[in-house]
């Protein structure tokens, strides 16, 4: 005579088995997801610590008669909204740009600083009163290349 079991019970048994069956493949997913885990977010570390490496600097000198208008501060923040963008493939920590004020001799010194690779957006000007200098050569500085936006269906 064979004993029933409960309804729930075969159900239970079996995924018992099922998962005693499958634990090592499983364990050897989890590992490698794991490994690859580690992998990217130390690739992004060395990533950001070679961008905040080499990060490029340019002062910016108003004019006496330096007084912007609103459209002409709301055209700055899209040139600083750029320097992120042409950053590329660099993680967001390493990509921000950087507004410096420092006081020397009396003088007030404001200088703007990002990554090497948005060089050629650092030292383009901003506002019409403001000289941009560059701390090294500008034939160092390498043109960014933007992608162009994918068309969009529909419209011709």
């Amino acid at each position: 005579m064979s004993a029933r079991l409960p309804d729930g019970a075969q159900t239970l048994l079996d995924t018992a088995h099922w998962i005693s069956v499958a634990a090592p493949y499983v364990s050897v997913i989890i590992a490698v997801g794991f490994i690859t885990a580690i992998g990217i977010s130390w690739r992004r570390a060395l990533q950001v610590r070679d961008a905040l490496s080499g990060r490029v600097r340019v002062e910016a000198v108003p004019t006496t008669t330096f007084d912007p208008s609103e459209g002409e501060v709301r055209r700055w923040a899209q040139h600083l909204g750029r320097v992120t963008y042409s950053a590329g493939g660099v993680p967001g920590r390493g990509a921000a740009a950087r507004l410096r004020y420092s006081a020397d001799g009396g003088r007030m010194h404001c200088y703007l600083e990002g990554p090497a690779r948005s060089a050629a957006v650092l030292t383009m000007p901003g506002f019409a009163e403001v000289e941009i200098r560059a701390g090294g050569a500008r034939t160092d500085i390498r043109p960014v290349r933007f992608p162009l936006p994918a068309p969009r269906e529909g419209r011709s």
